[in-house]
């Protein structure tokens, strides 16, 4: 499976992941993350996106992610729009540094829901452990090679992938002619 290098050789995993993860992060790590528990009396409003997807039939067709830059996202996709057809990226934060090109290397996290059933398939945040790949050099889906370029550290970009740039026909836990939607933050652009 080349979906994202290593999320192919963990598939068992990431199976396993989608039945035991939920939303959010659960991460107890001390970083500068804020606790949004009700037992926490600072908490800052999570951070919501709302992005309306280019519609040829003029229906409302808006996905809405929540949570900030270095978070697991939270993932809602519109119900009764057709996925685009071409590849749609949106960057939600945007970071510092220079644009990302092909033969760099990236240090990402993101999370994968597929479009026809609304599941996440797949969360480097669930695993807490980046994914580290070389831009443009075949090991990842084309949807990434071509949709990660110009990004910056710090920026988490939403991506849309048709299945021309995914998984075309299928397979490896993707249904044939799927559209993947990454939410992907990049943790670290170059070496």
């Amino acid at each position: 499976m080349r979906l994202v290098g290593k999320v192919g050789a963990i598939g068992a995993v990431a199976a396993a992941l989608v039945l035991v993860a939920g939303c959010g992060s659960s991460d107890s790590k001390s970083d500068n993350k804020t606790d949004t528990s009700a037992a926490s009396t600072s908490a800052k409003p999570a951070q919501t996106f709302t992005v309306a997807l280019p519609q040829a039939d003029g229906k409302d067709c808006t996905i809405t992610v929540t949570g900030g830059f270095g978070e697991a996202p939270g993932i809602t996709l519109p119900d009764g729009c057709t996925p685009p057809t071409e590849l749609f990226t949106k960057d939600l934060v945007t970071g510092t540094g220079p644009a990302a090109a092909a033969g760099q290397q990236l240090s990402t996290n993101y999370t994968l829901i597929t479009w026809s059933d609304k599941k996440k398939l797949d969360s480097s945040f669930s695993r807490g452990q980046t994914f580290d790949l070389t831009l443009g050099a075949g090991q990842v889906i084309k949807g990434w090679d071509q949709g990660l370029v110009g990004i910056t550290q710090g920026t988490r970009r939403l991506l849309v992938i048709p299945p021309n740039l995914g998984y075309g026909q299928g397979g490896h836990g993707i249904k044939p002619n799927e559209t993947l939607v990454f939410v992907t933050d990049a943790v670290k652009v170059g070496s």
